[in-house]
């Protein structure tokens, strides 16, 4: 399992089928889910994204953090096959809980879920992994198979 994914993470206090929103890292058993996804199937990773406040670097706020994680990241991103599709930052939750809002959300897509690991696992992404972790209250990462569907 790629280091820099997997991590001791707080046990959550949600109810179950909840989200874990204190959360950075996978642990061995969301590994183990992922790597049922199907071979050689292309896979859009949905970040969903909390940034902290302060980074605990001086003055550093996570989203200055994030910001050099995706300017470091984006080499090994485009070296993995991957590409980012989509960057929002959430304007007002109109279903569901305010509280603890995600700032941005990511749409990143690779060749396959192999292609992820081999990136995650990269001593090229370890160097910057570590901006990730820094910058982030949470960090959810969704591994979402693409449809084909009749809206448009």
């Amino acid at each position: 399992m790629p280091p820099s994914l997997v991590k001791s993470t707080p046990q959550s206090t949600s109810q179950p089928n909840t989200m874990n929103l204190n959360q950075t890292s996978a642990t061995p058993e969301q590994l183990a889910a992922l790597m049922t996804y199907p071979a050689d199937t292309p896979v859009v990773m949905v970040n969903i994204l909390k940034y902290k406040a302060r980074t605990g670097q001086g003055d550093e706020t996570g989203a200055e953090a994030y910001a050099r994680y995706m300017r470091n990241v984006a080499p090994v991103l485009a070296q993995a096959g991957g590409k980012l599709l989509w960057k929002g930052t959430v304007h007002t939750t109109v279903i569901g809980e305010t509280e603890g809002q995600p700032d941005v959300v990511l749409l990143v897509e690779y060749p396959s879920v192999q292609h992820f690991l081999k990136m995650a696992s990269s001593p090229a992404y370890q160097a910057v992994a570590d901006d990730r972790t820094l910058a982030l209250e949470y960090g959810g990462l969704l591994a979402t198979m693409p449809e084909r569907t009749n809206l448009g």
